[in-house]
């Protein structure tokens, strides 16, 4: 089914596909930061497998991206307001949000902004320390991965501290800038993720220092994650023991973590972009935990059904 959410305003294309029967639960889903059609294999998979089992699964595209990153609290608001549109649609029955890497840190947001909305959550790469220090961590893995050496880290960190410095209105632009130029020539500079030429003003980058513990702590309701154990763009220990560190209110439920052999970001080998070579174990897991989680026979039938 075809639809469309209103998020302040904006319309987001989306679709939702519903279970041939009863619906147990309905799963809204949020992006990677490169991955914001819903499209996208591991949400297209979500689709195939997740209505079988009762689950409604509702996936759009997220806001235009042509200013940079959508703030996490606008990508907040807007899981909210398809939240809402879901729940319009399959009507009372316990809904979720699925979110991967930058869509784990939004659906944290979410479900600590507004935990009377969301019932449960399913996160892959919930990374557990900033966004700034996350970017320091995969670029230099980029880095050491690809065969540079020590020197290049080094000079690659110290960049990017500057960069962050004027993102912050602590450097100057020319300051940032000239630290740019110095390493635009190295044979590294394209695995850096660092723009060519600084933005005119600082502030542009406003989720740079988001501490996920903070929202961590907020969380009210069930949650399963994910960690691929080869992943290259965050620290999977440093993240999970940020979840266990956290100070949730009295009575949350310690979230289930599952650690996926042979995977990288994604729950899949690094590279994979097919359906095909997505995890058994995170299908299989998935599948168990939300049916541990959901009624077996509530809600009403999917829109159209006999």
């Amino acid at each position: 089914m075809e639809l469309t959410i209103d998020a302040d305003g904006v319309a987001l294309p989306a679709s939702l596909t519903v279970p041939d029967g009863h619906c147990r639960g309905g799963l809204v889903v949020l992006h990677g930061a490169a991955a914001g059609h819903r499209s996208f294999f591991l949400y297209e998979h979500l689709a195939r497998v997740l209505p079988a089992m009762g689950v409604a699964v509702l996936r759009y595209d997220r806001r235009s991206r042509e200013q940079g990153d959508v703030p996490l609290a606008v990508q907040a608001a807007d899981a909210r307001a398809a939240l809402l549109r879901l729940c319009q649609e399959v009507g009372e029955v316990p809904t979720g949000l699925w979110g991967v890497s930058q869509g784990a840190w939004a659906a944290l947001v979410t479900a600590a902004t507004h935990p009377a909305d969301v019932a449960f959550l399913v996160l892959v790469s919930a990374c557990g320390i900033s966004p700034a220090r996350q970017m320091r961590f995969g670029t230099a893995e980029q880095l050491r991965r690809a065969g540079f050496g020590t020197a290049d880290i080094a000079e690659l960190l110290d960049v990017r501290l500057t960069v962050e410095g004027y993102l912050r209105g602590d450097v100057s632009r020319s300051v940032a800038q000239a630290a740019v130029d110095r390493v635009a020539g190295r044979a590294w500079f394209p695995l850096s993720y660092l723009r060519r030429t600084m933005p005119d003003q600082p502030g542009s980058w406003v989720d740079m220092d988001v501490d996920p513990a903070v929202f961590m702590a907020g969380v009210r309701c069930p949650a399963l994650l994910f960690y691929g154990e080869t992943d290259d763009w965050m620290p999977v220990d440093e993240s999970i023991a940020a979840w266990r560190q956290a100070n949730t209110p009295d009575g949350t439920p310690s979230p289930e973590i599952c650690r996926l052999p042979g995977c990288g970001h994604l729950p899949g080998p690094d590279g994979n972009t097919t359906i095909e070579g997505i995890s058994p174990r995170y299908t299989e897991t998935m599948s168990r935990w939300l049916d541990s989680q959901l009624p077996h026979r509530h809600g009403r039938r999917r829109p159209g059904a006999g």
